[in-house]
């Protein structure tokens, strides 16, 4: 199985939390037509999309990847950091039910998806805004008999720890080493981002390809000279809300 799961933009997407960046005014149109090019892209790489129903009165519903983290063998539902986005784990939960066992993270807990790096059975969370120390003490507790093994790790500048660093593959991360420290991720391959391109270490590896904006094509051209295939996509719209290609999908394999 190879499913994605995507919401569609909510008209309110102009009212988007936004932490690390000026707020400027987005064209929902123009997001909703670059979210629905996302959608397509998921799909001529092979996968079958469940495409969740906007949610109006939730403007940063479409960034999915908050509302859960999708391993082989367990979902973990979060508690999102922004108190206007946890309602957004609910149509989530009931859309995850078929394929995973769920547990779920409790407050005083609170973390975001996109502060969640998973690297084999090592998990690393952002220590950000929005993800705090008792979500990752409950992730032990909860994931640990998966195996999985959770630490915080510090960065700054950017909102969430996969605007700083992506996994590209099993052995080679995609990262922005001004915004997180290279000593957490010891025995990987690290590709830099160009220095003209700090948000270009967002990248969605799916299938046979890397989904990655055209708004960085310095890096782009860095990941293809290391033999990965990029499947390009515009996204620029969405990124106005600090939302970035892993934000809005969640990816389920079995």
């Amino acid at each position: 199985m190879r499913l994605a799961i995507t919401r569609d933009v909510s008209r309110r997407f102009n009212e988007c939390e936004i932490t690390h960046i000026d707020r400027t005014p987005i064209d929902v149109e123009v997001a909703q037509s670059q979210h629905h090019g996302y959608v397509q892209a998921l799909k001529e790489l092979g996968y079958t999309v469940l495409e969740l129903l906007a949610q109006a009165d939730l403007p940063d519903s479409v960034f999915v990847e908050d509302t859960a983290v999708i391993l082989p063998d367990v979902a973990l539902i979060t508690n999102p950091g922004a108190d206007s986005r946890k309602p957004e784990t609910l149509s989530i939960t009931q859309a995850l039910r078929p394929y995973r066992e769920l547990v779920f993270i409790e407050s005083p807990g609170t973390v975001d998806g996109g502060d969640v790096l998973v690297l084999d059975k090592n998990i690393y969370v952002g220590l950000s805004t929005r993800s705090n120390q008792s979500a990752i003490d409950q992730m032990n507790a909860k994931l640990g008999k998966y195996g999985y093994k959770t630490q915080g790790v510090e960065m700054h500048d950017c909102l969430h720890l996969k605007t700083a660093v992506t996994r590209v593959d099993d052995r080679t991360l995609l990262i922005n080493r001004k915004w997180v420290d290279v000593e957490n991720f010891e025995g990987f391959d690290l590709i830099d981002v160009d220095a003209s391109e700090p948000f270009g270490a967002n990248c969605l590896p799916v299938g046979d390809a890397i989904i990655f904006p055209v708004a960085f094509p310095k890096t782009s051209a860095k990941l293809i000279e290391h033999g990965y295939k990029i499947k390009p996509v515009v996204v620029d719209e969405l990124a106005k809300a600090e939302g970035a290609v892993t934000c809005c999908s969640l990816i389920v394999e079995n």
